[in-house]
């Protein structure tokens, strides 16, 4: 008999995936008497089932071995077709819905971009609850896949430490990679990694029950946090019941969007040298520190006009909401908190929303569920430029670091810059795209740049103005769509999987 993660096919796994997902949701419904959500989900969870079946006795004849590469283009296309599998149950539920927004909202979920299509009082808890698991779903497909699929082939960020080539595997290796196949890689990290993401999204939850927030929301708030969706079924933290509390908790879950070696390297003693140690935390935690300072500088200027300096607890929040947020859209989370906009009322200053957008543009760590730039990128960009900045003082000096520093100063820092050319590249398409369909174009931008970064929530605060997704035309959600893939898969793997030699390697 053939071994379950040998003949699988990625499509088959994911419908089963989808087929378990549609169980939480139906729990709940049966569990607060709301029956009728309770029986579509359970009904189309049946539906999955039975289809995945049926999909891979068609399938298991002809099955092979999938490459890398196979793989690669299979998720890709799973981000198209998937949604529309996934949109049943909401179409079901509420047959009112337009199919086009039920497909936006779905695609936003599983790319964990939490782009809000749909006005909240619109939609049941359950309902909410099923939008909070997708993007839960996505989040750790992204962990799976980042780990199985886009390592050995040397994309999604690990191209700036590979001695290979993007896209092709490392050469030394390859008698090492030919006996484990993508397949068993894939099923290998299933086994390791999801018990730590559903670990963790346990022992958040329970962290936010115990500080008042509703169990309902603490499920669906820790669900977006560790898949850095920001889905909320009441607006986000800051509209929660668990206060500084909640986003105390919250802010130390971001580490898991930060950096891939605090899951992918055990939790023992070693953990917190690890994070102390690790070049994403360190950069991160110098643009938190950076940015926070300013703003709180910002500010205290501000209530030094308005002789406001006597409010102590007024500085206190302007501080803390400035941390909190920043970490929040650096991880491209796009939570907010309650004192970022609390700050005015102690300085009479709005907040500077231009500051998200570059925060989102650098995103958070290699192989997690944040999206951006990637602070290894940015670590790369950094270190060649200081580099750059001792030889015009020093033009004979030899760098240390060793061979690793070297390459992420050099080789990495080079391909570093391709990928933010290609970013920006993406970002102007997008605009154009977004203009082209009637949108202006301060809000074509915000809404590329909320895209391609995975951060639905940006356009709420970014602006002078709030947006919404609920006024845009099919046509525009159509491009959003596209730019949610492209931003979720990043433009370098997306271009690697339609080069001919991509698939010649």
């Amino acid at each position: 008999m053939a071994r379950p993660d040998r003949s699988l096919p990625i499509f088959v796994v994911l419908i089963c995936g989808a087929a378990v997902a549609t169980l939480v949701p139906s729990f709940y419904g049966a569990a607060v008497r709301d029956y009728e959500s309770a029986r579509v989900f359970f009904y189309c969870g049946l539906l999955f089932g039975i289809a995945a079946g049926l999909l891979w006795l068609a399938t298991a004849p002809t099955a092979r071995s999938a490459t890398e590469q196979r793989y690669l283009l299979s998720l890709l296309l799973s981000y198209l077709w998937l949604p529309a599998v996934l949109s049943v149950p909401m179409i079901q539920l509420r047959a009112d819905l337009a199919p086009i927004d039920v497909y936006f909202d779905m695609v936003s979920a599983l790319t964990t971009t939490g782009a809000v299509v749909f006005v909240p009082e619109r939609l049941t808890e359950t309902a909410h609850l099923w939008r909070a698991t997708v993007g839960w779903f996505g989040g750790a497909l992204i962990w799976l896949t980042a780990l199985a699929v886009l390592a050995p082939l040397n994309l999604g960020g690990f191209e700036l430490t590979s001695e290979a080539n993007p896209g092709t595997q490392r050469p030394s290796h390859r008698g090492q990679i030919g006996a484990v196949t993508a397949s068993g890689r894939l099923y290998r990290h299933v086994l390791l990694v999801f018990p730590v993401y559903l670990g963790l999204t346990i022992a958040l939850t329970i962290g936010l029950t115990l500080a008042g927030e509703r169990p309902l929301h603490a499920l669906i708030h820790a669900m977006s946090t560790l898949s850095t969706s920001g889905i909320s079924a009441v607006g986000g933290p800051k509209d929660g019941s668990a206060g500084v509390i909640g986003e105390m908790l919250i802010m130390v879950f971001f580490i898991f969007a930060l950096t891939r070696r605090s899951f992918s390297e055990g939790f023992g003693r070693r953990w917190p040298g690890i994070m102390a140690q690790d070049r994403e935390v360190r950069m991160a935690l110098l643009i938190v520190v950076v940015l926070s300072t300013f703003l709180f500088i910002r500010h205290w200027l501000g209530a030094y006009r308005a002789d406001a300096l006597g409010d102590v607890q007024g500085a206190f929040a302007t501080l803390w909401g400035a941390v909190f947020t920043v970490l929040s859209f650096l991880t491209t989370t796009g939570f907010v908190s309650d004192d970022w906009a609390a700050a005015g009322d102690w300085s009479g200053l709005p907040m500077p929303g231009l500051v998200l957008l570059a925060l989102v543009m650098v995103g958070g760590g290699v192989a997690t569920t944040a999206g951006g730039l990637k602070l290894l990128r940015v670590y790369a960009l950094y270190k060649h430029g200081t580099r750059e900045i001792d030889r015009l003082v020093h033009p004979h000096s030899v760098a240390g670091a060793g061979r690793l520093g070297r390459r992420i100063r050099q080789e990495g820092a080079y391909i570093a810059w391709i990928f933010f050319m290609l970013l920006l590249l993406a970002i102007a398409a997008v605009t154009l795209a977004l203009a082209a369909t009637g949108l202006g174009f301060e809000a074509a931008l915000m809404f590329a740049i909320a895209g391609l970064s995975t951060t639905g929530p940006l356009i709420e605060v970014a602006g002078q103005v709030p947006l919404s997704y609920v006024d845009l035309g099919d046509a525009s959600k159509l491009v959003l769509v596209v730019a949610m893939i492209i931003g979720r898969m990043e433009t370098l793997v997306f271009l690697a999987a339609f080069n001919p030699a991509f698939w010649r390697s």
